[in-house]
């Protein structure tokens, strides 16, 4: 039995009910979460009002520790913000990689461009009003996906940008707790991107092996050549071996983002959006979209393989060659199979 979403989607139902756990936050002014020693920093004014809200100066190449966490425990929230420009470069969002270890693995469960983490992709803000994750004014980042691990947990952010990050704020709310049951799943998250994809061929947004649950995709889509509709393709659940044909399969790429006849407007809801839908003369335009399966969950118990095709329409169907990149998430025991490598930064940015 997996035991993935501890909390999130009765989390008002459990706030009445005492158990064993303790209340901790991580922030750059208490490093450790350790109890009774927030706010002591000092300010600039030499008095401990407020302290030290940020790291700065995060260096290129430098990879710093954002919390290292002795279990068990469960992380239950995070919130993050930082500039999405410097003096280097636009593409700030895309240039730092988030990554989460747990029980002292030394391979990643998460690796993922923060702001494609947050469903913000193509190195471009935009709000979203999803329970598991949330955007608002103006680059307020915050996560709510439990993560909860036995032994410990690590998260790390590298930055992998031209210059310094001047400033980087975050806080990391998680609890403590006495014991977690043996069947807990741990929280994963991957990044991909094809650019462009080959005609004909399905993008795929994850292959894993194991046992776990699938709660969901994020896609950041860049509308190369044809002007015309791109959202026709469907999205393929291929669970426990299924070979050439899939156990789910959807209608259309905007089916499965809640969506129909070809959206017309941005939207953003508790489990499914589409925040983002730039257009600029002479310019692809850029589709960001998001579906997280709370109440839908995708159970699997030996392997799973998601997939998308790039199919659009004008007058009927026709393959699509478009620049996409995903995020997929999900819960599963460890180790889970290798993760593909994380393309240079550069081979990460939009088109334009």
């Amino acid at each position: 039995m997996i035991i993935p979403l501890l909390g999130l989607g009765s989390g008002l139902a459990n706030l009445p009910v005492l158990g064993k756990k303790r209340s901790r936050a991580i922030t750059a002014e208490n490093p450790t979460g350790a109890k009774g020693k927030g706010g002591q920093a000092a300010s600039h004014l030499g008095v401990a009002r407020k302290g030290r809200p940020c790291l700065e100066g995060v260096q290129p190449g430098e990879t710093v520790t954002l919390a290292e966490i002795a279990g068990p425990g469960i992380i239950q929230h995070i919130w993050f913000t930082v500039a999405d420009r410097t003096e280097a470069g636009d593409y700030v969002l895309r240039d730092l990689v988030l990554r989460f270890y747990w029980d002292g693995a030394s391979q990643p469960s998460v690796e993922v461009p923060v702001g494609d983490f947050f469903c913000n992709g193509h190195a471009r803000r935009s709000n979203v009003n999803a329970q598991a994750v949330s955007v608002h004014p103006s680059g307020g980042f915050n996560c709510y996906w439990p993560m909860p691990f036995q032994q410990s947990c690590r998260v790390t952010l590298e930055n992998q940008h031209a210059g310094p990050i001047p400033y980087l704020f975050y806080q990391v709310d998680y609890s403590e707790v006495d014991e977690l049951p043996p069947e807990t799943a741990y929280f994963h998250a991957q990044w991909r991107r094809t650019n462009p994809q080959p005609l004909g061929q399905d993008y795929t947004i994850l292959e894993t092996s194991g046992s776990g649950v699938y709660v969901g995709t994020y896609l950041a889509w860049t509308q190369l050549g044809s002007p015309d509709w791109w959202g026709e393709g469907e999205v393929k659940f291929y669970i426990d071996g299924d070979q050439e044909w899939p156990t789910i399969c959807g209608t259309g790429t905007e089916d499965y983002f809640g969506g129909a006849w070809a959206f017309g407007e941005t939207y953003s809801g508790i489990y499914l959006g589409y925040p983002l839908w730039e257009q600029s003369e002479g310019k692809p335009p850029l589709h960001g979209l998001y579906r997280f399966h709370v109440l839908d969950s995708i159970r699997f118990e030996e392997n799973l393989r998601v997939t998308v095709q790039d199919i659009g329409n004008s007058d009927g169907l026709f393959e699509r060659s478009d620049d996409i990149s995903s995020v997929a998430f999900w819960y599963q025991k460890l180790p889970q199979a290798d993760f593909p490598a994380l393309p240079p930064r550069e081979e990460r940015w939009p088109v334009w």
